[in-house]
């Protein structure tokens, strides 16, 4: 299957924690950093995910902010470090791409946002990603 979600980072469950319709899902990247999803409990229960599942982490580029540091204080569970790669700025968006250990990711954000961060190649930024905004696939 194709999928125009661009925005996939291998990894491993690592653990699951089921309520009455969602669950959430921890999974280690291959990079080494730790992600979490909250999915339903029948996708849980579809792909067969269990403590030691393969799974790909897909999550789009309008759902990835970038700061230009870790943020405390925030409900965002998912904030990976990385670096930025390439920036492609147009009229009024910009696309951003950030090496992270064990993947990349591509950010869609404001033309505006580059320029008040001064995101350009070699910044360093922290991916923040919504646990609500991570689907998993089985690998």
């Amino acid at each position: 299957m194709s999928l125009s979600i661009r925005n996939q980072i291998p990894g491993t469950v690592t653990a699951v924690t089921t309520g009455e319709v969602m669950a959430t899902v921890r999974v280690r990247l291959d990079g080494g950093q730790d992600l979490t999803a909250a999915i339903t409990l029948e996708a849980v229960k579809d792909l067969g995910l269990a403590e030691g599942s393969p799974v790909r982490a897909m999550m789009k580029s309008t759902e990835v902010a970038l700061a230009t540091g870790p943020v405390e204080g925030l409900s965002i569970r998912n904030q990976l470090p990385g670096t930025v790669s390439d920036v492609a700025t147009g009229g009024a968006m910009a696309t951003v791409k950030v090496t992270v250990d064990g993947g990349e990711l591509t950010a869609a954000i404001t033309k505006d946002a580059v320029t008040d961060l001064s995101l350009a190649p070699g910044s360093s930024v922290v991916a923040l990603i919504k646990s609500t905004e991570v689907s998993l696939a089985t690998a």
